[in-house]
């Protein structure tokens, strides 16, 4: 159980950039069997940064589920390199979705695991909260999986193939 990482409000770029440091960090240690991500772009998240790769590097030893939904992935490969270098490395593990013909506000910017979840409701001001109550733990996880269900299709492959 991630008893660890911050349960509550949150207001701030840099405070959700931390908590999701911290969620990829606990994901490591703890052993997450899966993990949701969600966002329009990715633009301001950490994915790029050595450390949040350093995790995710150690989280896939284990051979889990990782799911990403976006709107786009272009922000995605021009800011965080390391991240997508990983997920070539990874693409067994991860499975990614686009969502190319929704308005970017209206995609749940979210990180959803068995133990804990981060939503933010003001992707722009960044403010949400983060909770390890089931029943929100729930909410989300229903939430992402309406959209990967029926707004998204795969999308982002782990390699481009050329002739």
């Amino acid at each position: 159980m991630s008893a660890a990482l911050y349960q509550g409000r949150f207001s701030g770029r840099e405070a959700f950039q931390q908590l999701v440091r911290d969620a990829f960090a606990a994901a490591a240690s703890e052993g997450w069997r899966e993990i949701i991500i969600s966002d329009a772009h990715f633009h301001d998240w950490p994915l790029g940064e050595r450390a949040v790769n350093d995790h995710l590097q150690a989280w896939a030893r284990r051979g889990h589920r990782f799911t990403v939904l976006a709107c786009s992935y272009d922000d995605v490969v021009r800011r965080h390199a390391r991240f997508v270098r990983w997920r070539s490395t990874w693409g067994h593990l991860l499975h990614c979705y686009r969502a190319p013909n929704v308005e970017p506000q209206d995609i749940p910017s979210a990180i959803w695991s068995p133990d804990w979840v981060l939503q933010r409701f003001d992707a722009e001001r960044c403010v949400g909260m983060t909770s390890t109550e089931p029943k929100r733990r729930v909410l989300v996880r229903e939430t992402l999986h309406e959209w990967l269900r029926t707004k998204s299709s795969p999308g982002f492959a782990a390699t481009t193939l050329g002739l």
